[in-house]
């Protein structure tokens, strides 16, 4: 299993991609090996996670910004797997992140806590097949999305149908305030 994900890891640091070009140049530069700077990187970040100031900003960076990436990637290119890869990674990390909202409050006072989140993120983006978002979804939110499809789509509409009201209500005040302005105008002048 180690040696499996040791050649994983030396398979994804000799592709091209952003990251991987960004090694080679240091490597180049350095004469280091790309899998020690890597080993190196990725130390000094887990260090940061657990002691560093603004801890939460780069695990939110981390899940963000490299997924945002590929997604637009994925977007352009002509195969819908990758479409379904990372709409589902979207879809995990938006329910992550409600959850999140009400737990954070608790979690961050523990003091691995980031470097948790950070490698559940990174286990969720993870090149593979199986990845930990397509795994959640297809265990956890599937299936409780498709027990309670109907009241989701029913409290959707509603909410919907009252945004709507409040809108036209809106509107129509709008209109009366704008008339009895002009009128008043009309009246004074």
């Amino acid at each position: 299993m180690a040696q499996s994900l040791k050649d994983r890891f030396e398979k994804f640091l000799y592709e091209k991609n952003l990251v991987t070009d960004g090694l080679a140049k240091i490597e180049a530069k350095t004469g280091v090996s790309r899998t020690y700077i890597a080993i190196a990187v990725i130390a000094l970040i887990a260090v940061y996670l657990v002691v560093g100031y603004g801890a939460s900003l780069l695990c939110n960076l981390i899940g963000f910004v490299y997924p945002a990436y590929i997604s637009i990637k994925a977007i352009e290119s002509t195969d819908k797997e990758d479409d379904t890869k990372w709409l589902t990674y979207w879809v995990v990390y938006g329910v992550f992140s409600v959850a999140e909202f009400f737990a954070d409050i608790f979690l961050s006072w523990f003091p691995f806590y980031y470097m948790g989140k950070c490698a559940f993120l990174v286990w969720c983006m993870a090149p593979t097949p199986s990845n930990g978002s397509i795994l959640i979804y297809t265990r956890i939110i599937r299936p409780f999305f498709l027990r309670n499809e109907k009241t989701i789509d029913d409290a959707v509409k509603d909410i919907k149908d009252k945004a709507s009201e409040a809108a036209d209500k809106f509107k129509d005040e709008a209109k009366k305030a704008t008339a009895h302005i002009i009128f008043e105008e009309k009246k004074s002048s």
